[in-house]
């Protein structure tokens, strides 16, 4: 059996880099025993807060390689809906973090998250680590 996917948030990213551990190396381990994925939002959000170019350089190469979850008129009909049923029922979340979970939910993966959002998003399968 197939392990689904891992799609890493960005949060993921950010908490271990404060933390001073190297995401890029940690995901590497988890790369070894399922499909990585990432998508245009968690890139954008990460890569915005990188200073150095030769880093960044390094997240590029290593996303690039990543499986990829584009954003069609689909994926932005998902989240549109995704966002209007979560509003109905008073929960308002941050629209990257819906993007990043129908994405997920796209390719049947589980998000790798330090968020608690992704908690109340249906359909959404999101861990603090891969074990």
């Amino acid at each position: 059996m197939v392990a689904n996917p891992v799609l890493v948030d960005s949060s993921y990213y950010i908490g271990l880099a404060r933390e001073g551990r190297d995401p890029l190396r940690e995901l590497a381990v988890v790369g070894a025993q399922r499909d990585v994925a990432t998508c245009g939002a968690v890139r954008c959000e990460v890569a915005r807060g990188i200073k150095a170019e030769a880093v960044l350089g390094r997240f590029r190469r290593a996303w690039d390689v990543m499986m990829y979850v584009p954003t069609d008129n689909r994926l932005w009909s998902d989240v549109e809906q995704t966002l209007w049923q979560l509003d109905r029922q008073g929960v308002c979340l941050p629209l990257p973090d819906v993007v990043i979970a129908c994405c997920a939910r796209r390719i049947q993966a589980v998000v790798l998250t330090f968020d608690q959002h992704f908690q109340a998003i249906p359909g959404i399968r999101a861990v603090g680590e891969i074990v």
